[in-house]
């Protein structure tokens, strides 16, 4: 039975599976398809009746941040967000500062649903632009253009919504240094508070899995990786994880959560879930059916769960060590015996020899990578496995 001595905080993560089209970089939970007003209605009453069947796994803890992923969120119409941010406050306590999130494709970037989504309580947008570059756009199977990239930025700006995010990737096939410097070099002349800029990885069961394209070489993507990471902080942007870039107090709290180890329910299709149950003693794992059809006909059930697990007391280092070391300042020694409810003992031979590699920095009673650590993270890992 493991130890926990202070509660944990808690996010909600609500997965909205349809996209125009599917991207051939792709490996989430999405799928292709032109949802009507009667699927939109069908998919939302499975969120509740999902929410309401685990409510029990959550009674009485208060949620500081929402997250409204895909998918293609801005797919789904303002009335939909509206009855869905309605049924989240019956039934949740929502913390009255808590950050909900919403992401949104430049090509279903719409006025009167981005206003909607602000008086619904949406206060911040995640905006998937990934290449201002119309050659890249084409090659990435993007919906939308460099114009209505800059569109969709302006017109989230001219609602009201005054944190937004602009997701980037880099690494893009027979991408240039200069054109990715290009694309931040956009992004940040838009004045986002926050931006994600990460690099592009083949993942299975995705078309570039099948037919891979042409990427720059490991020591290109450094070189490129290093010389976009100086332009963000000339620009006044703090890398605060690996792929995560933001302004004074911009930092995205839902995802600070899941760094730092915390709780997460997830609904909708594909949602994974991590729930610590601190009368037990022990973190719970769970995700639920993928297909989004099976999922409306499961939902509210013991069926719409596919899988679910306790970690052991061996796997849960690593899954900490996993989300912490993203983090460029890293998190305090205490939070270890916090989140996991094991002692520093537990881990302490594999701390050391993690300095002594030179992955950790272990000064100031916190546990952080070195430079080396964050760029050579999975061998840095192998350490906790």
């Amino acid at each position: 039975m493991l130890d926990f001595k202070t509660a944990i905080p808690l996010s909600l993560y609500i997965h909205l599976p349809w996209c125009v089209k599917k991207c051939p970089y792709c490996d989430f939970n999405s799928h292709e398809a032109k949802p009507d007003q009667a699927q939109f209605s069908g998919y939302l009453q499975a969120l509740i009746r999902d929410l309401e069947y685990s409510l029990p796994d959550i009674w009485g803890r208060q949620i500081t941040s929402v997250f409204i992923g895909g998918g293609t969120p801005s797919l789904f119409p303002a009335e939909t967000i509206t009855d869905l941010m309605s049924a989240l406050r019956a039934r949740l306590n929502l913390h009255p500062n808590s950050e909900v999130t919403l992401e949104a494709n430049p090509g279903t970037a719409d006025a009167d649903n981005f206003a909607g989504y602000r008086e619904a309580g949406v206060n911040r947008l995640s905006i998937g632009v990934q290449s201002f570059d119309a050659n890249q756009l084409t090659h990435l199977g993007r919906i939308h253009s460099h114009n209505e990239a800059v569109q969709a930025v302006e017109l989230a700006r001219s609602v009201g919504f005054e944190h937004f995010n602009i997701d980037l990737m880099f690494g893009l096939p027979d991408q240039t240094i200069a054109s990715a410097l290009s694309d931040l070099e956009t992004a940040i002349s838009l004045q986002p508070g926050h931006i994600s800029w990460y690099q592009m990885t083949i993942e299975p069961n995705t078309v570039f899995y099948s037919r891979p394209p042409v990427l720059p070489d490991d020591d290109y993507l450094w070189d490129m990786q290093q010389a976009g990471q100086a332009l963000l902080v000339e620009n006044g942007y703090e890398q605060y994880e690996i792929s995560a870039y933001a302004k004074a107090n911009r930092y995205c709290q839902h995802n600070l959560n899941y760094w730092q180890f915390g709780d997460y329910l997830g609904i909708g299709a594909g949602a994974h879930s991590k729930l610590t149950n601190l009368a037990m003693g022990e973190v719970m794992r769970c995700s639920r059916h993928r297909i989004p059809a099976r999922f409306i006909e499961l939902a509210g059930s013991k069926q719409a769960i596919i899988n679910q697990c306790t970690l052991s007391r061996q796997k849960l280092p690593l899954e900490f060590m996993l989300n912490a070391m993203r983090l460029r300042k890293g998190v305090t020694a205490d939070s270890f015996k916090e989140r996991t409810g094991l002692p520093m003992s537990a881990i302490e031979a594999q701390l050391n020899r993690s300095a002594s590699e030179g992955f950790l920095d272990l000064s100031l009673q916190r546990l952080a990578p070195t430079e080396r650590g964050q760029r050579y993270l999975d061998d840095f890992l192998i350490f906790f496995l």
